[in-house]
């Protein structure tokens, strides 16, 4: 009985692997994997026979042992602002949500790294999915070929896709080994080319990992702060129990002092009525950035990104007035700490910052906690 051969799946290999699979599986020259590359990456081909620079007997070494499986759209919706949204296939019972934010001069997609996220962050609609598993090198760069085949993107010529940011479902350094390598692909010349600084990776707070992608990626740092006091911010990120401000700004500090490319972190700082919106919040967060810069010698080594609370059912935070945010936004500034206030996109397809939601058959029963609350609530949770 003839063995069944598991094919490769190329979107899961980076430039490295990919010229490893060609050299060892297929027997082929190396620069074959380059041309392999283009044809997936920019011109968005998955049929081998359609890669005309090949020759017949490499595609039929190809349709062998080889294949390009990317995620598949479930459904897409577009906003009126241009924000789109999809909903990918990650297998038969798992869905996860991909957004393209465009903007003047530039085109940014929100990608996730895993099928819900495990750490519970009481703000974000998507720790009320609960959490099933990481995804795999495929379906994260899947979402980025997704995109770009949708907006007709060409690396170098036509690039409607300027920058990439892991800041979808789930927490990208807990699913360290894809990510990088996914983000490899993004940054690869035969991928699609971004620059170091247009790929952000955003992160709750993982202090090892930090450390860890200082040595093997020099992508842009975000990391989801939301209080500056470590009462209030393990109780809106739990993480902070085992990883508190300390450490977390030492971390962000050897992120940026490991590389001369890399000269800030970017700190968000979700707004939420009442909670971490008031005068002495503010004054906290600009010490915590002062000392910040003082450490790593550098004026404006701290960044800060205000991002408005977007409300999701069953929620008992609400966003701050628009008054409150820019009078926190005021002592910081008088403060000389770099802030920006994040502009709310594609709210109305809940595709904005802490909304995404995919399918998740989840193993840690949140959901059904949630629902439970939402049940006590009188919200139906069809809504949710």
């Amino acid at each position: 009985m003839n063995e069944v051969v598991k094919k490769q799946n190329l979107l899961d290999l980076d430039r490295e692997g990919l010229e490893r699979f060609f050299a060892d599986t297929l027997g082929e020259q190396r620069y074959r994997a380059h041309q392999v590359m283009k044809w997936i990456h920019h011109r968005h081909v998955t049929d081998f026979d359609a890669m005309t620079d090949l020759g017949k007997a490499l595609r039929a070494k190809l349709q062998e042992h080889a294949e390009v499986v990317v995620p598949q759209i479930q459904f897409e919706k577009p906003s009126t602002d241009g924000t789109h949204k999809w909903l990918l296939g990650m297998d038969g019972k798992n869905a996860i949500e991909a957004v393209f934010i465009p903007d003047k001069g530039r085109g940014t997609l929100c990608v996730s790294s895993q099928v819900g996220c495990a750490l519970n962050c009481q703000f974000c609609s998507t720790a009320t999915q609960g959490f099933n598993r990481n995804l795999s090198t495929a379906e994260i760069i899947g979402q980025v070929w997704v995109a770009a085949c949708h907006l007709g993107n060409v690396p170098h010529l036509q690039r409607k896709l300027t920058n990439v940011v892991m800041m979808g479902m789930g927490e990208p350094l807990m699913n360290f080994d894809n990510v990088v390598r996914a983000m490899s692909v993004m940054r690869d010349d035969l991928g699609y080319g971004l620059a170091n600084k247009r790929v952000t990776l955003s992160t709750a707070g993982m202090v090892p990992m930090i450390d860890r992608l200082s040595v093997e990626s020099d992508v842009s740092l975000a990391v989801s702060l939301h209080a500056a006091n470590d009462e209030l911010r393990t109780e809106l990120v739990p993480l902070n129990k085992k990883y508190p401000i300390a450490e977390l700004m030492a971390a962000c500090a050897r992120y940026v002092q490991a590389s001369k490319k890399r000269d800030s972190v970017t700190f968000e700082y979700t707004m939420m009525r009442g909670i971490n919106d008031q005068p002495q919040h503010a004054r906290e967060l600009a010490r915590l950035m002062r000392q910040f810069d003082n450490t790593v010698q550098s004026r404006d080594a701290g960044k800060v990104n205000l991002i408005p609370f977007n409300p999701f059912p069953g929620t008992r935070y609400e966003r701050s007035t628009d008054a409150d945010i820019r009078a926190f936004q005021k002592i910081l500034l008088d403060s000389q700490v770099l802030t920006m206030v994040r502009r709310t996109r594609g709210d109305d397809i809940d595709a904005a910052c802490g909304q995404l939601k995919g399918q998740v058959v989840d193993r840690t029963r949140r959901q059904a906690e949630f629902k439970l609350h939402l049940q006590s609530q009188g919200i139906d949770d069809a809504a949710a």
